[in-house]
């Protein structure tokens, strides 16, 4: 999905892809309303709802911006940065325990992550990348907001309500940024909403079924394929300092699985 917004970056608005996303990945989920009917529309969470919505395609408005203006693979670790929030926003919010190797966690994370925004190297780049860092915060607490709900709510109700909201929110911005879309743009548009849908279906389905600081570390995955896209298309090689910090931000992440572990034997 990244490399397909990075790509459409070119020549369409960031406003237009995050509305085309939200929609594409509604039209999709079209076939789950169809199946579920009524079943999937009721709700008594529409609190919940809202915020997930608001938080997540504001969270997503950030990282659109960062792929469009940062090199793959960093906007990939930027982004990637979300789970190092999730067992704090978690502890704070749900209650769910935060060890020690958290603290020491979320320690070495952000020390990947400044590594990675380069502060006083380029100003211009470090505010592209702190913006990328804010849509990472919003992101864990989109995610923490799922964790909440998942009790009564299933994953295709979280989903399809999200693609609502995100899609009512992010249309004024796309008709005021309006770009001319091509033919061989709009079957990347629907190959984006499909590739979101499901990647979107299958996380919300994974934090239902884990703690959040456990199901979060499994994104860094990421990282591997962010650099073979990125060097492949677009020719891009990362600084040391970028795979300096990719090494402590991954060692952040098995922290976090191994604190996640021991909390649930313990």
């Amino acid at each position: 999905m990244a490399a397909l917004i990075k790509h459409l970056s070119d020549t369409l608005s960031t406003e237009q892809l995050l509305f085309f996303r939200n929609v594409a990945g509604l039209v999709v989920l079209l076939p789950l309303v169809i199946r579920h009917g009524r079943q999937l529309l009721h709700t008594d969470c529409w609190h919940w709802h809202l915020m997930r919505g608001l938080v997540g395609v504001s969270a997503m408005y950030c990282y659109f911006w960062a792929l469009a203006h940062m090199p793959l693979t960093e906007a990939f670790l930027v982004k990637l940065s979300s789970p190092l929030f999730m067992p704090l926003l978690a502890w704070i919010w749900l209650s769910e325990p935060a060890g020690r190797r958290s603290l020491v966690a979320l320690t070495v994370g952000f020390a990947g992550v400044a590594l990675i925004l380069r502060p006083g190297s380029d100003s211009e780049f470090t505010m592209v990348a702190l913006i990328g860092l804010l849509g990472a915060l919003l992101a864990a607490l989109a995610k923490v907001t799922i964790r909440r709900m998942s009790a009564t709510e299933p994953s295709a109700r979280i989903v399809f309500y999200f693609g609502i909201i995100a899609s009512l929110v992010s249309t004024p911005g796309a008709v005021l940024n309006w770009q001319p879309v091509s033919n061989h743009q709009w079957g990347l548009i629907l190959l984006l909403g499909i590739i979101a849908s499901a990647g979107q279906l299958a996380l919300t389905k994974a934090y239902r079924l884990a703690p959040t600081g456990k199901v979060g570390v499994y994104a860094y995955s990421a990282v591997i394929y962010g650099a073979l896209m990125g060097w492949l298309i677009w020719d891009e090689i990362p600084r040391w300092t970028t795979w300096a910090g990719a090494g402590l931000i991954i060692t952040a992440g098995v922290i976090n699985l191994r604190q996640s572990k021991s909390t649930k034997t313990a």
